[in-house]
């Protein structure tokens, strides 16, 4: 059972994400250009601790190790790596769990690598469901310009269709609308739902989802007291005016969420896992192996990733 720690000096828990990637530079870069800090909340830096000394130098306080040890050879992927990434993962989730950790800041992982080693998850929104025991987590990417959450996350579009239904929009919709009160600390939060096909349907001339799914699961929604708008069409509801009209969004596929966001706030977004009974957010982009390295990676995105997760256990607190 989870501890929730309302002491608003509990520190931000980073992980290593995958070593050969720009996860540990951008973490170690965010750490420094933090001064080891975000408010009152010290940054630790969860992995093997020979991976952060290559990418910077870094306190040996800052510093919780894994009993796994990890290969960094930037932009080369080693299978020997994924026990390191998951223990770094699961070290953290156990620290948010038990209140000594007030957030948990993700560093990108590698799929392949972790897959190679028999991880049996997608990804870590799934792993960290798992480790909290929870049934159903929502990925939602946040920005000052713009919160939303694509209801389908990484399948072919074709399959769309098909995996919408009017409990799977109730259900995340419920988590989104608690999260913006627990979360984002927004007393009457509301809630924007996109529809599936151009122009919402159109009345049914352009598709059916709309009436037949969406808008019964709107309803459903209002009927519980929430303040919900759609299905709105997608390609007029992101402009300035129309994100004044909600404070989230919900759309039905990735990138009907993700190309908004990113066009928005490309460096300043920040993925956040709604629903756990911790508080994690996760830089908006992968493990970059090209430029792992290099010295071009680009630490915004993290540090925005920390401060949100400082600003979430805050409010949670």
């Amino acid at each position: 059972m989870s501890k929730p720690n309302s002491d608003k000096t509990a520190p931000v828990y980073i992980t290593m994400g995958e070593p050969s990637g720009i996860g540990p530079e951008v973490a170690v870069a965010a750490y420094t250009a933090l001064g080891g800090k975000t408010g009152a909340r010290a940054l630790k830096l969860v992995g093997d601790p020979d991976v952060f000394r290559a990418c910077g130098k870094v306190p040996d306080d800052a510093l919780i190790a894994t009993v796994a040890r990890a290969k960094r050879v930037p932009g080369t992927l080693n299978v020997v790596s994924a026990p390191a990434v998951i223990e770094a993962i699961e070290l953290s989730v156990a620290a948010a769990m038990s209140g000594k950790a007030g957030a948990v800041v993700t560093a990108p992982i590698h799929k392949w690598v972790l897959t190679e080693s028999g991880f049996g998850f997608p990804g870590h929104t799934e792993f960290l469901a798992h480790l909290t025991g929870v049934k159903h987590a929502v990925m939602m990417m946040a920005s000052d310009a713009l919160k939303v959450v694509p209801l389908t996350i990484h399948i072919p579009l074709r399959e769309v269709p098909s995996r919408l239904s009017k409990e799977g929009i109730v259900e995340t919709g419920e988590i989104i609308l608690a999260s913006l009160k627990t979360d984002f600390g927004i007393a009457a939060p509301r809630l924007a739902v996109a529809g599936l096909n151009p122009h919402a349907g159109e009345a049914g001339t352009i598709g059916l989802e709309e009436d037949t799914i969406i808008c019964p699961a709107v309803e459903a929604l209002s009927a519980k007291g929430h303040k919900v708008l759609g299905p709105l069409s997608a390609d007029t509801m992101f402009h300035e005016e129309a994100r004044a009209q909600y404070d989230a969004a919900l759309c039905m596929f990735h990138d009907q969420a993700l190309i908004p966001s990113k066009t928005l706030a490309f460096w300043d977004g920040v993925n956040v896992t709604l629903g756990l009974p911790i508080v994690r957010t996760s830089p908006d982009h992968g493990t970059a192996l090209d430029i792992a390295g290099t010295g071009k990676a680009d630490v915004r995105s993290m540090i925005a990733a920390i401060k949100r997760a400082a600003q979430m256990a805050d409010a949670r607190g």
